[in-house]
C-alpha cells in the first residue's frame, strides 16, 4: 500500500509532462488526463478503504527517516478528500472536453489547458496528503501557478484584471504562510506535523496564539473566509465554465482542510473557538445577503460559496468529535453540489447566452432536462430534506446544541436564516430562468419589478448562444446523480465522517509515524 501514495501526485505530474509534450494533438491530451484522474481515483478509493479499516499510512520521501524527510500521510480525511476530489476534477474535466470539442481553443486553449489542468491536481492532491507544513506549501504554491493560468485562459481584460487581483491576494496568503512556517520551524526545530504537536506545549501561550492566528488567517484568504473573502466573488464567474466549477468545488476547501489540521492537531491545547464562532456567523450571514443583491447566477453562486464556508468554521470552532465528523461530511457535500450547481449554470449561459436572471426567461419550456439539472442540486445546497445538505446542516446544529452555549445557539439560528435565504436566492433564479414564459414583462418592468437588482454587477452581459453537446449535458447529469447518493449513501458515509472526526482529536506520536512509515 505504502508505494500507492506518491502514485497520486507523480502521476498527475508525469501526465501534465506528456499532455505538454502532446500539445498538437487533442486526443492524446484528453486520453492522458482522463486516464491519469481515474488511476488516481483507483488508487484513492482504495487506499481509503485500506486506512478506514486498518490505521493510517505514512510514505517517508527518498527513504530518508522520520521526520527528517518529506512524509505523506494519508488517513481517513485526506485519503476521502483525495476520492471526492478525483471525482470532481474527472467530472469536469469530462465537461470540457465537450466544450473544446463544440468551441474549439478559444475559450480553453487545449494545449495549454490538460497540462495546467493536471497540475492544479497535484497541487491539490499534495495538500492532501502532506505530513509536514513545508509539503503543504508546496502543495498551495502548485495550486497558485497553475490556477493562475486556468483563470487567465482566453486572455480576456476581465480575465486578466481579476487574475491579478487573484495572484496578489494568494501570494499574500503564501507569505504570511511561509513567515509562519519560518516562526514554527525556528521557536521547534520541524515542520512536521506530528512533532509539532508534541513540542507545541513547549511554547508560551502568547506565542502559540500568534503561530495560530497567522496560520488561520493565511488558510482563511484561501478559504474565503469573511472578511478575507472580498477577492473570491469577482474572480470566479469571470473564468470558463469548467475552471469555475473545479475552483468553486475544490480550491477553498484546501483551505478549509488546512483549518482541519490546525485546529485538530497543531494547537489542541490553544484554541481561539469564540473567534472562530463570531467569523463563521459574519462568513454566512454576508455571503448569502450578497447572494440576494446579485442578478448574475455565477455571482450569487460564488456568494453562497463564501457562505457555506461559514457552516464548516461553525463546526470547527464547536471541535467535539461529532463536530468535526460534521463538518467533513458537509465538506464533501459542498465540494459536490456547488461543482454540479456551477457546471448546470455553465449550460444554462450555453443555451441561454447569458446567466442574468434579468435577460433569462421561458427556459422550462426550452430546456427542461436543464431545469432539472439546477434544481435538484439548488434544493440540496439550499437544505431541504432528505437532501445531503439538510444532513450536515443538522449534524452541525445537533453538535451546536450538544456543547450548549449561547454563541452557538445564536449561530444555529444564524445557519437556519442563511439556510433559508439561500433556498430563496437559488430558488428566485429558477423561477425567473425557467418559470418565467419570455412574454410574461417586458425588460423594463422586470427591472420594476425587482428593482433592486437593477445596478447589479454583470446584469446586462449577453454572449453567443451555443449548442450544448450531448457530453456536456451527461456530465452534469452525472454529477447530479452523485449529489442524490451523497443523500441515498449517507449513512456510510457519515459513518465515515464519524470516525475521522473521532480519530482526528486522538493525538497522533512521533513513534506511531514511523512505525506507520516503517521505520
Amino acid at each position: 500500500m505504502n508505494a500507492l501514495v506518491p502514485l497520486m501526485v507523480t502521476l498527475p505530474l508525469v501526465g501534465a509532462a506528456i499532455a505538454l509534450i502532446a500539445g498538437r494533438h487533442r486526443r492524446t491530451q484528453v486520453l492522458v488526463s482522463i486516464v491519469t484522474l481515474s488511476l488516481v481515483l483507483i488508487i484513492a478509493a482504495v487506499l481509503l478503504v485500506a486506512v478506514d479499516t486498518g490505521s493510517p499510512i505514512a510514505v517517508s520521501v527518498g527513504g530518508w527517516p522520520v521526520p527528517f524527510g518529506i512524509v505523506l500521510y494519508v488517513d481517513r480525511l485526506s485519503a476521502l478528500l483525495v476520492v471526492v476530489s478525483s471525482i470532481v476534477l474527472l467530472a469536469v474535466l469530462l465537461f470540457s472536453v465537450g466544450q473544446g470539442a463544440a468551441d474549439g481553443d478559444d475559450d480553453t486553449p487545449v494545449s495549454i489547458f490538460h497540462p495546467s489542468y493536471l497540475i492544479l491536481a497535484a497541487g491539490i492532491f499534495n495538500a492532501f496528503i502532506a505530513g509536514d507544513l513545508f509539503n503543504l506549501y508546496v502543495g498551495f504554491e502548485i495550486l497558485l501557478v497553475a490556477s493562475y493560468v486556468l483563470i487567465t485562459l482566453g486572455s480576456t481584460e476581465s480575465r486578466i484584471r481579476t487574475g491579478i487581483v487573484y495572484i496578489v491576494v494568494s501570494l499574500v496568503s503564501s507569505i504570511l504562510f511561509l513567515a509562519a512556517i519560518a516562526m514554527i520551524y525556528g521557536a521547534l526545530g520541524t515542520v512536521n506535523m506530528v512533532q509539532i504537536s508534541e513540542r507545541m506545549t513547549e511554547l508560551p501561550q502568547e506565542t502559540q496564539l500568534v503561530l495560530h492566528l497567522m496560520l488561520l488567517v493565511a488558510f482563511s484568504i484561501k478559504a474565503a473566509v469573511f472578511p478575507l473573502s472580498f477577492w473570491l466573488p469577482d474572480s470566479y464567474p469571470t473564468a470558463p465554465a469548467p475552471v469555475t466549477a473545479v475552483f468553486a468545488g475544490l480550491l477553498t476547501k484546501v483551505g478549509v482542510y488546512a483549518m482541519i489540521r490546525t485546529e485538530t492537531e497543531l494547537f489542541r491545547d490553544n484554541d481561539v473557538n469564540t473567534l472562530l464562532m463570531i467569523v463563521a456567523l459574519a462568513t454566512m450571514v454576508v455571503g448569502v445577503l450578497g447572494a440576494l443583491a446579485q442578478a448574475e447566477l455565477k455571482r450569487i453562486l460564488s456568494f453562497t460559496l463564501v457562505s457555506h464556508i461559514g457552516y464548516m468554521v461553525f463546526g470547527l470552532a464547536i471541535a467535539t468529535p461529532a463536530a468535526i465528523g460534521a463538518t467533513v461530511y458537509y465538506t464533501v457535500h459542498h465540494i459536490i453540489v456547488q461543482t454540479t450547481l456551477f457546471l448546470s449554470v455553465g449550460l444554462i449561459e450555453r443555451r441561454a447566452g447569458s446567466t442574468s436572471i434579468l435577460r433569462v426567461k421561458g427556459l422550462m419550456r426550452a430546456a427542461p432536462v436543464l431545469a432539472v439539472l439546477y434544481f435538484i442540486p439548488a434544493i440540496n445546497l439550499g437544505g431541504l430534506p432528505p437532501f445531503s445538505g439538510f444532513i450536515g446542516k443538522f449534524a452541525l446544529f445537533d453538535a451546536g446544541a450538544q456543547s450548549g452555549t449561547p454563541l452557538a445557539m445564536v449561530l444555529i439560528v444564524g445557519g437556519i436564516v442563511t439556510s433559508l435565504l439561500t433556498l430563496y436566492a437559488l430558488m428566485r433564479a429558477w423561477n425567473l430562468a425557467f418559470w418565467r414564459e419570455k412574454d410574461d414583462h417586458t425588460e423594463t418592468e422586470t427591472l420594476e419589478r425587482i428593482a433592486y437588482l437593477g445596478d447589479a454587477p454583470a446584469a446586462g452581459v449577453q454572449t453567443e448562444r451555443r449548442v450544448i453537446p450531448r457530453i456536456m449535458t451527461a456530465t452534469t447529469a452525472g454529477m447530479v446523480v452523485v449529489t442524490i447518493a451523497l443523500t441515498v449513501f449517507a449513512g456510510p458515509l457519515y459513518d465515515v465522517c464519524a470516525r475521522i472526526g473521532e480519530s482526528l482529536l486522538q493525538p497522533v506520536h512521533l513513534s506511531q509515524l514511523q512505525e506507520e512509515a516503517g521505520q
